[in-house]
Parts: structure tokens; C-alpha cells; sequence
């Protein structure tokens, strides 16, 4: 989450962690068989035979299975936290290269809901589904952390994953944690200004194409940050260190009740996973 949020962790540990927000092949289709012809001659002992008819000419072919636009194309996936950070704040509180000169904590613990749902429990489970939809479509997924139990990887080691797999789309997966009151909303994150060419148009229209597929599944646009569900940042390290295309996606506030409770239900989970693979796919295809 990117907005004010409310610490997580064991009141043992509010001193030492940093508790931020999210801030940071089908098979080849057989060869046609060749056209099969066969002509009958009339023997010699019967000159006056008339040719038997030939059987009509016949061929074969199989048809080849459409291959999805996005095919071949390789996405990561970086689902916000994990479930091991609240335990371990010395590693987590270390300071990492954040881009634009900056440094920031290595990770935070990320938000909750009042009912005590955590966000890296929320943004593993949407992340897994949307790799597993992606993937059933021929797209190469790769995925920051494998579990939901680990600590890390720190922001800079997230946006290098991406760049080492030379990603076509970076899309980083969170839920924001406001107290504000009223406070609700989904909001896609861009780094700006852009540091390459990576972070211009390709990250803004990843960032839109996001945005606009998010909202025609049915999810509004946060009231409380950004504008029309897009938020240009300069803070972002996952953002600033990437460069391939990347967008980080706020799914909602976990604090409003409403929002909590799909966040916390597998049908709710389903339904960002949805609207999230589709979005992907979009650009992978656009």
C-alpha cells in the first residue's frame, strides 16, 4: 500500500520495524496429407469399356489450435510483503538503493484488516491466480517470492527479478491500508518522472490499460489518492529501480469494511485475479 496504514506487527517490535504501506505451446499442427487421385483404363480385352469413374479426389487436414496473442510473452508477478517480515525487522528494516538517490527499508510488514487479514496472505493468493491463469495461456510467469512465509526479497532484489527475466510486464500486487475516513478504491501506481524509456509509455499505458480493466470488472477508483485510479509516484523503489515496463496495483483499502470483506473472501480474491489477468493480457496484446 502506498497511503497511511496502522503497524501489523506485535507491540514488541513497533520500535524496531519501519511499518509502511505498500509502497513499494500447443503442438505443430500436422503436415496436410497429399491428394490421392485414382484412374481406372479399360483392358485390352474389352476395348469398348467405358472408364470406370475415378472416386472423387481426396486430402486431408487438421486444424491448427489458435495461439493466444500474449503466447510466449513473460510476465512477473510481485505480490506485496510476505508472511515472515514481522519476525525478522533488523533484515527487513535494512536500508536498500530506492532509485533516485534515495534509500528506503529493505520491506515493510504491509496492512491488515480491523479483522486482522493480512495484506501479504491477500496479495500471494491473488498473485498465484493470476500466474495460473496467465500461465494456462502460454505466458511465461515469474514470481518475486514462492511462499508466504519467507522474509523479503527486499524492494531493489524485487524490481531486478524483473529486469533479469527481461519481463514484458512487471505488475506488482498490493492493498492499501487508510484510515481516512470514507477511504476507498483501487489506484495504480506509475513511476514518474520516468528514469528510462521503459518508465514512459510503456509503464503508463501498463498503468491505464490496468486502470481502465479494473474498472469495467466493477471496481471503482480511489476517493483518497491519486486521480481517476492513477497515481504517479517518484517513490516507489520497485519502480524506480525497473526497467521494463511496471505498474503497481493498489487493489483497495483493506480498512473499509466493504473492501475487507471481498479482499478476505476466496470469491473476492478471484474476482482482482480476474480483472488483473485480463488487464495483462490486454497489454501483452495491444
Amino acid at each position: 500500500m502506498v497511503a497511511v496504514r496502522r503497524a501489523t506487527v506485535p507491540l514488541l517490535l513497533a520500535g524496531a520495524l519501519l511499518l509502511t504501506g505498500c509502497s513499494d505451446d500447443a503442438p505443430a499442427a500436422p503436415a496436410p496429407a497429399p491428394v490421392v487421385t485414382r484412374t481406372i483404363t479399360p483392358t485390352p480385352s474389352s476395348p469398348s469399356a467405358s472408364p470406370s469413374p475415378s472416386p472423387p479426389a481426396t486430402s486431408s487436414s487438421a486444424t491448427a489450435t489458435p495461439v493466444p496473442p500474449a503466447a510466449g510473452k513473460v510476465v512477473v508477478l510481485d505480490p506485496g510483503h510476505n508472511g515472515g517480515n514481522a519476525a525478522h525487522p533488523a533484515e527487513i528494516n535494512r536500508q536498500v538503493p530506492a532509485g533516485r538517490g534515495q534509500t528506503k527499508p529493505c520491506n515493510t510488514t504491509g496492512t491488515a484488516t480491523n479483522a486482522g487479514y493480512p495484506e501479504h496472505a491477500f496479495t500471494f493468493d491473488v498473485a498465484r491466480r493470476v500466474g495460473e491463469a496467465l500461465a494456462a495461456n502460454g505466458i511465461r510467469v515469474v514470481y518475486t517470492r514462492q511462499d508466504d512465509t519467507g522474509v523479503g526479497p527486499c524492494v531493489d532484489r524485487r524490481a531486478a527479478i524483473g529486469n533479469e527475466a527481461n519481463a514484458d510486464a512487471v505488475v506488482s500486487i498490493h492493498a492499501d491500508g487508510s484510515d481516512a475516513a470514507g477511504a476507498n478504491g483501487f489506484h495504480v501506481a506509475y513511476s514518474s518522472p520516468p528514469l528510462n524509456a521503459a518508465q514512459g509509455e510503456p509503464s503508463t499505458r501498463l498503468a491505464r490499460t490496468l486502470r481502465d480493466t479494473m474498472r469495467t470488472s466493477g471496481f471503482s477508483p480511489a476517493n483518497y489518492i491519486g486521480s481517476s485510479g492513477l497515481s504517479a509516484r517518484a517513490d516507489l523503489a520497485g519502480l524506480n529501480l525497473s526497467t521494463r515496463p511496471a505498474a503497481l496495483v493498489e487493489c483497495g483499502n483493506m480498512r473499509d469494511a466493504a473492501e475487507a470483506a471481498r479482499m478476505a473472501s476466496a470469491e473476492g480474491r478471484q474476482q482482482f485475479a480476474a480483472a488483473i489477468t485480463a488487464a495483462i493480457e490486454a497489454y501483452l496484446a495491444s
